[in-house]
């Protein structure tokens, strides 16, 4: 593909979501950065939060594991779907109740501040880590694309990516990124759609129905494994699923943020339940997509021993023509510009929220502090990428829930406890408690074999990470008077 051509493609997106950043922008406040005023439409929301769960590494690294575990990650993502309507019928109602911006300031009022920023310290580790994965996929992208024809360096190739991402956020915010979602998540879902149609015309002509039958009777097509010393066991991912979704979107101010910038729970609540079976369905086709992939390429001969990761981007860009190549470059920019703005947002607004209670403030000063802190977070996102991008020896999506089943584990363990259990904790121990759990939990894992007789840990070490904390949580409290 033409580089030339790649970059005008590139800009003229960027030029598109300025366009909608400027529209949303006006007369745009703190509350607007941060919760939309309450104003989005719930199906607008459902739609949009697609491309940001979904993100690059859907986009690019679940079509890839097929090579590797065929489609053992459906198990996975069924535990999400269950995860999902848990987050609406009983997380969503408590939110709206307490009437929160940060998610976490329930846990000030619940059991003290140390708990308070122990979970918003987490969120920010592991959201900066999660962007960090995401956009690392689309600047390996843009960087074989075109940014190489121009001789511009990995680094510049970042920094340029992550500043288009801060002008068209940092003035509204939320409130601008409910929308340019939806033109993100369209972009992503319709590269998958014109792939699977170019791939079934390379293949004599067959209809796309034909394709599939072809993956779903291959051995790639597994979806059930019931060895249950295999990471891919299901009871293994289906439950690791649940949890994995209660503690990244229950309990993460980024994908609540968006819940909550809708007019009443009720229609936050059809929005999560909506979503929920747009998601299945989506990773079903980004699924069987992959299948077809790998199937395409023992065909025509191309060898992709070793690509992982770049087994998309490589027939994408190479072998399926310009238009494929063009709706390629969109799709994998949409998604990973729709899960980093939503991040820096959501970063930007813990921060704020739980750090510096700027949200209990409304004055041009607070708007501009505001400014600086979302643009301390894009440099921070810069640099973790560039790191990353360095040290990465690893399939992204499996690197990406390994990162978050360690990160997330002290949040799952307090909002559990928190919740269900009407205790008093010793507050200024979380913090130290919420760093032992992870790394016990490490432990725990790189013996598992000798513990357990042959037990190796996947994604339900967030399981363990959360119940650890939550037993600590337990040692260091005592039943409320």
């Amino acid at each position: 593909m033409d580089s030339y051509l790649s970059l005008t493609i590139v800009v003229a997106y960027f030029c598109l979501l300025m366009l909608i950043s400027w529209f949303t922008s006006r007369n745009s406040d703190n509350f607007s950065f941060f919760n939309a005023n309450q104003s989005s439409p719930w199906y607008l929301v459902a739609y949009g939060m697609l491309g940001a769960t979904l993100s690059g590494v859907t986009f690019i690294s679940v079509p890839a594991e097929v090579g590797n575990s065929s489609f053992s990650y459906l198990q996975f993502v069924l535990g999400n779907l269950v995860g999902y309507w848990l987050v609406a019928f009983l997380l969503l109602p408590f939110y709206y109740r307490l009437k929160l911006i940060s998610i976490y300031s329930f846990l000030e009022d619940r059991m003290g501040m140390f708990s308070q920023k122990t979970a918003s310290f987490f969120f920010l580790i592991s959201k900066l880590i999660g962007a960090a994965f995401r956009l690392y996929l689309v600047a390996v992208v843009l960087q074989y694309a075109f940014f190489n024809s121009f001789g511009v360096p990995f680094w510049l190739n970042v920094c340029i990516t992550v500043v288009l991402i801060w002008v068209y956020t940092y003035r509204a915010g939320i409130k601008t990124i409910v929308w340019t979602d939806t033109l993100q998540t369209t972009f992503l879902v319709l590269a998958v759609i014109l792939t699977i149609v170019a791939l079934s015309r390379l293949n004599s002509g067959s209809p796309a129905g034909g394709v599939f039958e072809r993956v779903f009777n291959s051995d790639l097509s597994q979806v059930f494994f019931w060895e249950w010393r295999s990471p891919n066991f299901f009871w293994k991912q289906f439950l690791a699923g649940i949890f994995m979704t209660l503690a990244i979107n229950g309990m993460d101010q980024d994908i609540m943020q968006k819940n909550l910038t809708c007019k009443s729970k009720r229609e936050a609540q059809k929005n999560m339940l909506v979503f929920s079976v747009l998601f299945v369905f989506v990773v079903i086709l980004f699924m069987s997509l992959g299948g077809m992939l790998y199937q395409y390429a023992e065909q025509a001969g191309i060898d992709v021993a070793g690509a992982g990761d770049d087994l998309y981007p490589i027939i994408a860009l190479n072998y399926l023509g310009g238009g494929v190549a063009i709706a390629f470059l969109l799709g994998i920019t949409a998604a990973s510009f729709s899960s980093a703005d939503s991040a820096l947002t959501s970063m930007t607004t813990s921060f704020s929220v739980d750090f510096l209670h700027m949200d209990q403030e409304q004055n041009s000063s607070k708007m501009k502090y505001r400014k600086w802190i979302h643009l301390g977070f894009s440099a921070l996102l810069v640099l973790v990428i560039v790191v990353f991008h360095i040290i990465n020896d690893e399939n992204v999506v499996i690197a990406l829930f390994k990162a978050a089943s360690y990160t997330y584990g002290p949040i799952l363990g307090l909002f559990v406890f928190a919740i269900l259990f009407r205790r008093t904790v010793k507050d200024r121990l979380v913090p130290w408690l919420a760093v032992a759990a992870p790394v016990l939990t490490f432990l725990i894992s790189s013996f598992s074999k000798q513990l357990f007789n042959g037990y190796e840990f996947g994604f339900e070490l967030l399981i363990l990470n959360g119940l650890l904390m939550l037993i600590g949580l337990f040692m260091i409290s005592k039943r409320a008077e």
